[in-house]
């Protein structure tokens, strides 16, 4: 789909994400997001998905998330999925009045989340006892690459490490055991999810019990959390073989594509029989049971491969559903646009992003509890605005302007530097 097409089918919002902003789970309350690249700036972004206001915090050279991927400007891909909707300030807190000031506005928020390395937030004055010896009632979120202590406390930790050290690129290895890291940055995004959920649970007993909680996540803990499954096999197992677990089982080229395709019990292997209109296998004693399948995978994928070659993707994708196979075509980014589930279902909401006109944007997939995506904020684009509701003097706002405390963007042409708003 050409650029303008897609421009042009995103032009119209979702009815789903019409959902007023007040009727929505955290309306009303505060989210600081000291935090940058993915973890952190992900759990705040689903929690005003969900109704909160966001006030983003930039340092002068910005939030290295971005940086780093596909770059425009002044965003990533990565800062605008992450970052949607909040409202951008950026404080130097390396000076005294930074600090100052990044704690006067961590004291009206009602969440603060922050993924610095243990200690970093304590050195900038924002630390969880610092803030809850104020605010009792304070839900603070903590995300480390390992946790606040132990012999791992001060590692580097990104994505890749943390698929390699957690196991995740071990489970995803190939046949002949090259472990592979998994193609997206799933470690980061995964331990946003927890720390959004956590910090949910941690709002709700606030609301039931007026309690504050201090919200501590390590990447390497969600990364193991994901892979509850795999982790009990190898305890109950020991080793388990790289690969599917049933057979047929695989990716399987047509004549003019890719599918994917599957067996997992004997009712699923008659019918798919009957599918590729080989029913002496059914009766077959190699392929009596899957274990029995398994033993003969080789023979059974090749002859599996030898006759979905020979058709069309959108043959093998009317008989497979006929016949109820688990199956689906490899999709690229482009043709899961256009899927024809995602239209029906709106999977996809849209963003218009100042430079980048209008853009798809995959929220939440809790549809009625999400908001309409407005753009991911410039690095300071709404600081005057958000300090002066903070209350911040006129004459001690341009003093910090003024020293360069903090920073407040030049609007872009036809923009309102009042930004997105709760």
């Amino acid at each position: 789909m050409a650029q303008t097409d897609l421009q042009s089918a995103l032009a119209s919002p979702t009815a789903s994400s019409s959902e007023a902003v007040d009727e929505l789970p955290f309306s009303g309350l505060r989210i600081l997001d000291i935090s940058q690249g993915i973890a952190g700036p992900y759990c705040a972004h689903i929690l005003w998905q969900q109704g909160a206001e966001v006030i983003k915090v930039d340092p002068p050279a910005g939030d290295w998330g971005r940086h780093v991927g596909v770059v425009r400007g002044e965003h990533s891909a990565l800062s605008i999925a992450y970052n949607a909707g909040k409202r951008g300030v950026c404080i130097d807190a390396a000076t005294d009045a930074g600090k100052a000031l990044l704690f006067d506005l961590a004291l009206q928020a009602d969440i603060v989340v922050q993924n610095f390395r243990p200690q970093v937030a304590e050195r900038l004055g924002v630390g969880y006892a610092a803030l809850c010896a104020r605010n009792p009632a304070l839900v603070y979120v903590s995300i480390s690459g390992y946790g606040a202590d132990g012999p791992y406390a001060d590692y580097p930790a990104s994505d890749s490490v943390m698929q390699a050290d957690s196991g995740l690129m071990h489970t995803n290895r190939m046949a002949d055991g090259t472990p592979r890291r998994i193609g997206m940055l799933l470690a980061d995004a995964a331990t946003g999810l927890y720390a959004a959920q956590a910090c949910a649970a941690a709002l709700c007993r606030r609301f039931r019990r007026g309690l504050g909680a201090h919200v501590e996540l390590n990447l390497f803990d969600a990364c193991v959390a994901l892979q509850a499954n795999n982790i009990l096999e190898y305890a109950i197992q020991g080793a388990v073989a790289a690969g599917p677990v049933s057979a047929p089982n695989g990716v399987f080229a047509t004549s003019d594509g890719r599918l994917t395709l599957l067996a997992l019990n004997n009712a699923q292997f008659g019918r798919l029989c009957l599918a590729l209109d080989r029913p002496a296998w059914a009766d077959d004693a190699r392929f009596a049971d899957n274990a029995s399948r398994m033993a003969h995978a080789a023979w059974l994928q090749d002859a599996v491969a030898a006759v979905l070659a020979g058709k069309s993707t959108g043959h093998w994708l009317r008989i497979l559903q006929a016949h109820d196979i688990l199956h689906a075509p490899v999709r690229d980014y482009r043709q899961v646009l256009d899927h024809p589930q995602a239209a029906q279902q709106e999977t996809f909401q849209t963003v218009a992003q100042p430079g980048l006109g209008t853009l798809p944007f995959a929220g939440i997939p809790a549809k009625g509890m999400r908001r309409v995506p407005t753009a991911a904020p410039r690095v300071g684009e709404h600081t005057e605005a958000v300090l002066r509701e903070c209350g911040i003097a006129p004459d001690k706002l341009a003093r910090l302007l003024e020293w360069g405390v903090v920073r407040q963007a030049s609007p872009l042409a036809g923009q309102n530097t009042a930004g997105a708003t709760a």
